[in-house]
């Protein structure tokens, strides 16, 4: 059972090979997902096949990111230097595929947030890229209070003081409201300027367009904290069977501690839907850890070639942009 290895740049063979081959397990492995930041982006992309007497034995999708002289997972949308979409695979039956995909790359490559499940197939060559932080409802049988529990009884009566100055101005939800994606935009942008994830028109068109997408297909939620008549944070978000992930946010100024009063409100509220998953993605930036979130391991692959710039490492101040 003689494997071959070809390649192709067409991106709507590529499209037919991901929607036959690609697990659909979370929303950032929907084809239109990728689709749109492929769009905006405009990468040259680049799929490598294995294939046995049987069909498809794997799939690596890639895209060429021209000012990083590297491959990246496809589509290869960049900030600062990395690639933002997570949980990407290596696509393979066997082992033996997976280094045959690996090693029909023809130059440098980095491949980023590789879920764990890809590794086996390419041990030698992974090293742990960034964690993801989740919380799993069905740990503390769908109950908000036993999540709280987790928490010290100091660090629930300070945590109960900080929202307790919130809530005494007044705090009230809005939901769903499609404008405030554009408040959420402007702010991340005047929050965290250069560092915004939306300072780049590339990522903000994606996301623009990624956001309708999510709406037309009832998979978005959009989550307004109002506090004394005023916008005081807008996170977006989509749920995806029982996942929901929490894809970009903003805070206003004015209003210290509305970070943990949103981002609690999202962890009641899949505790009451009894959702299997809340994914705050990477980046921890000091509280998800905190918050006694359950870690996730990602990984990265490095193939020969490629130099790393000091764009492509973190910034690790708290600009999350669209973290």
């Amino acid at each position: 059972n003689m494997l071959r290895v070809r390649t192709s740049a067409d991106v709507e063979e590529g499209q037919r090979l991901w929607e036959r081959l690609w697990p659909a397990e979370c929303i950032f492995d929907l084809w239109p997902v990728r689709a749109f930041f492929a769009a905006s982006f405009s990468r040259p992309p680049f799929f490598i096949v294995a294939e046995d007497n049987h069909g498809p034995a794997g799939l690596l999708a890639l895209s060429w990111i021209e000012e990083e002289d590297c491959f990246g997972c496809f589509p290869g949308e960049t900030w600062h230097g990395q690639t933002w979409l997570e949980q990407n695979r290596i696509l393979a039956d066997s082992p033996d595929a997976a280094r045959e995909l690996l090693s029909a790359v023809p130059g440098p490559a980095e491949l980023r947030y590789l879920r764990r499940h890809s590794l086996p197939l390419v041990q030698e060559n992974a090293t742990l890229d960034e964690i993801g932080y989740l919380l799993l409802p069905g740990q503390y049988d769908y109950s908000f209070d036993s999540y709280m529990q987790q928490f010290s009884g100091k660090s629930r009566k300070k945590l109960g003081r900080e929202l307790a100055v919130l809530e005494s101005a007044g705090v009230s939800y809005r939901y769903d409201c499609f404008s405030d994606i554009d408040y959420l935009f402007r702010m991340n942008q005047q929050s965290f300027g250069e560092e915004s994830y939306f300072s780049d028109a590339r990522f903000l068109e994606a996301f623009e367009n990624l956001a309708s997408w999510l709406k037309a297909n009832g998979f978005l939620r959009v989550t307004t904290v109002i506090i004394g008549g005023e916008t005081a944070a807008v996170d977006i978000g989509a749920v995806w069977g029982r996942t929901y992930t929490v894809m970009a946010g903003c805070t206003h100024p004015e209003f210290p501690g509305v970070a943990k009063l949103i981002n609690f409100h999202h962890m009641e509220w899949a505790c009451r839907e009894r959702l299997e998953t809340v994914d705050f993605l990477c980046g921890d930036f000091g509280w998800k850890q905190r918050f006694h979130l359950t870690p996730r391991s990602l990984y990265k692959i490095r193939l020969p070639g490629l130099v790393m710039s000091q764009r492509n490492c973190r910034n690790q101040e708290d600009s999350a942009g669209a973290r």
